[in-house]
């Protein structure tokens, strides 16, 4: 849990040039930054995409190489996704990432020992959208997300389909700007995950 005066969004399996520039102008519109969990190949085919998350005051991450389950994947194998997708990220971004969620929030014992040698916090959620499905709608994905909404939490959503539902993510946009509304109403500051964990002044 991170600040209670915030909530932390993310976004989750970009970059993807049909999808992620529709979520950076709601997010500009609204004036709200977030922080972007990056697949290393996503990035390395997009890597202009990565620099103009960036250049806009957002936050990017790694979310590992492709889309694998980490419980599948020896202690070696699952360093070398890591550090690969963090060189990756580093490169097109400019700096190096701090943060990392492991591919359907499957945090196991070597992703943690991988994180420590290459300077990654892990990160999970607080409450997600559940807008990668077939049936998500702008309502389903708000209600997902407003059921576990809390000053302090991080909030999971998706910015592509690459691991979901073909056009699944545009629900999520849809529901983004009511959600965002809602933080404001509560009194919470919407942004990245890196202020909203840093202790208050």
């Amino acid at each position: 849990m991170g600040r209670p005066d915030r909530v932390a969004l993310t976004f989750d399996d970009g970059p993807d040039p049909d999808s992620t520039p529709r979520f950076l102008e709601v997010l500009a519109r609204h004036r709200a930054r977030a922080t972007f969990f990056l697949l290393g190949a996503r990035v390395a085919r997009y890597p202009a995409l990565v620099g103009e998350i960036v250049a806009e005051g957002h936050e990017v991450a790694v979310h590992g190489w492709e889309h694998r389950n980490l419980l599948r994947r020896g202690p070696l194998a699952t360093y070398r996704d890591l550090a690969r997708a963090r060189a990756a990220i580093t490169t097109a971004a400019g700096r190096p990432p701090r943060f990392f969620r492991p591919p359907y929030g499957v945090l196991t014992g070597p992703a943690l020992l991988a994180g420590v040698r290459l300077g990654l916090e892990p990160v999970l959620w607080t409450c997600w959208g559940r807008d990668w499905t077939a049936r998500a709608t702008p309502e389903s994905v708000f209600r997902a997300v407003t059921r576990g909404l809390a000053g302090g939490g991080t909030v999971l959503l998706h910015d592509s389909d690459y691991a979901a539902a073909p056009g699944a993510w545009r629900a999520g946009l849809a529901a983004l700007p009511r959600v965002l509304a809602e933080c404001d109403g509560r009194g919470w500051t919407v942004g990245p995950l890196g202020p909203h964990l840093e202790p208050a002044r």
